[in-house]
C-alpha cells in the first residue's frame, strides 16, 4: 500500500530532483524484548544534486577526505533514541543494568557520491537526559498500546548537551554485470565518531543481491550502526534486493553506558569491542524504497546477559 501511494513521483532520471525524504523506525519489540537500545526514530531530508547551496560545495571541496568530482548533497535530520534496563517494571533497577537514557538530536551533513564511492560527514547536536523527552515518549506509547508502564525513569541520566561528529566512507565494489535483470555488489566501509556522546572507530562490509539493483549503499539507519543513506538511484520498474552485512566497532565513549560526562549518574562497564550482524530486504518502485532490517548486536556492557536483537523499517522517497 505504501509503494502504491506514490504513483505520481517523478522518474529516476528526472534532472529536476528536489531531494529525498527518509523515515527510519527501529525497535526491539519485533523480537519480544524491551531493553537496552529499545527504540529509535529518525526523519531526514537529502537535497537533490542541483540544489546544494554554495557554502556546502565550498565545504566539501575544502574537506580533504571528500573525493574530487563527487556529486555533493546536503542532509538534515531529527531523531530520538530511547534506552532502558531489562526490567522496566522496577522503580529502582539494578546498578549493573543498562541505565535509563534518552537522546534527542538534530543533524546536518554533507555527502559526496561518485558512482562507486560515498563519503558522509555529519555534525549532530542534541541533548541527553529528561530534556530528551524519552520518558514522555515511552510512557505515552506504552499507555496507548496497553503495555507495561516504565517505572524507573527517575534514575535516568542527567541533562547534558551532546555533540557528535561522524565520518563514514563506503566503496561500492565488486559490482557484477547484470544478467537477466539480476546483479550483485559488495560495499566495504570504514569511519568513526568523535565527542562526548559517541566516540568509536568502525569498519565493515555489506553484500547485496537482487533484481534491478539500484545504485545505493544500503538503506538508511540510526547510528551507531552499519552506514546507509537516503541516497539511491532506482532502476526502471519494480526491483528488490536482499542484503547482509557486518560491522565491528572499537568504542572509546558511549554516554548511555559510561554515564554523564561532568555529573554523577548511573553507569556500567562497557565492552570495548561491539559487533553488528544484519540482514534484510529492500523493495524499490519508481522513486520509492522500502526496507526491513534484522539486527543482531553483541553485548555492549560486561554485565549484559545476552546479545540484542531489533528490527528496522525505513522508507525513502525521491521528489
Amino acid at each position: 500500500m505504501i509503494l502504491l501511494s506514490f504513483p505520481t513521483v517523478a522518474s529516476a532520471t528526472d534532472d529536476h530532483e528536489s531531494g529525498t525524504v527518509s523515515f527510519v523506525f527501529e525497535n526491539d519489540l519485533f523480537y519480544d524484548a524491551d531493553r537496552n537500545y529499545t527504540n529509535g526514530v529518525r526523519a531526514s531530508w537529502l537535497s537533490g544534486p542541483h540544489r546544494t547551496p554554495a557554502w556546502a560545495l565550498r565545504a566539501a571541496r575544502w574537506f580533504p577526505l571528500f573525493p574530487d568530482g563527487g556529486i555533493v548533497r546536503t542532509s538534515y535530520a531529527v531523531g530520538q533514541n530511547i534506552y532502558t534496563p531489562d526490567d522496566i517494571a522496577l522503580r529502582d533497577p539494578p546498578l549493573d543494568d543498562h541505565p535509563y537514557a534518552g537522546w534527542l538530536y538534530g543533524s546536518m551533513g554533507l555527502i559526496a557520491e561518485t558512482g562507486r564511492r560515498l563519503d558522509q560527514l555529519e555534525l549532530t547536536l542534541g541533548v541527553v537526559g529528561p530534556a530528551s523527552l524519552a520518558e514522555h515518549t515511552q510512557t505515552f506509547v506504552h499507555e496507548v498500546t496497553d503495555s507495561q508502564e516504565p517505572r524507573g525513569w527517575n534514575t535516568q541520566l542527567e541533562n547534558e548537551p551532546g555533540v557528535v561528529l561522524t565520518y563514514q566512507r563506503s566503496w561500492r565494489g565488486f559490482v557484477s554485470e547484470t544478467v537477466s535483470g539480476f546483479g550483485f555488489d559488495a560495499t566495504p566501509h570504514a569511519g568513526g565518531a568523535l565527542d562526548n556522546v559517541f566516540t568509536y572507530a568502525n569498519a565493515g562490509l555489506m553484500l547485496r543481491f537482487g533484481r534491478r539493483l539500484p545504485l545505493d549503499y544500503g538503506p538508511p539507519r540510526i547510528q551507531p550502526n552499519l552506514p546507509g543513506s537516503g541516497f539511491f538511484v532506482p532502476q526502471d520498474g519494480f526491483g528488490w534486493y536482499l542484503f547482509a552485512g557486518m560491522e565491528g566497532r572499537a568504542v572509546a565513549r558511549n554516554i548511555f553506558l559510561d554515564g554523564n560526562t561532568f555529573r554523577d549518574s548511573r553507569s556500567v562497564d562497557k565492552e570495548l569491542l561491539v559487533g553488528d550482524l544484519q540482514c534484510g530486504i529492500a523493495l524499490t518502485w519508481r522513486n520509492v524504497r522500502l526496507s526491513y532490517t534484522h539486527v543482531l548486536r553483541t553485548r555492549e556492557f560486561e554485565t549484559q546477559d545476552e546479545a540484542d536483537e531489533f528490527g528496522a523499517f525505513s522508507l525513502s522517497v525521491r521528489f
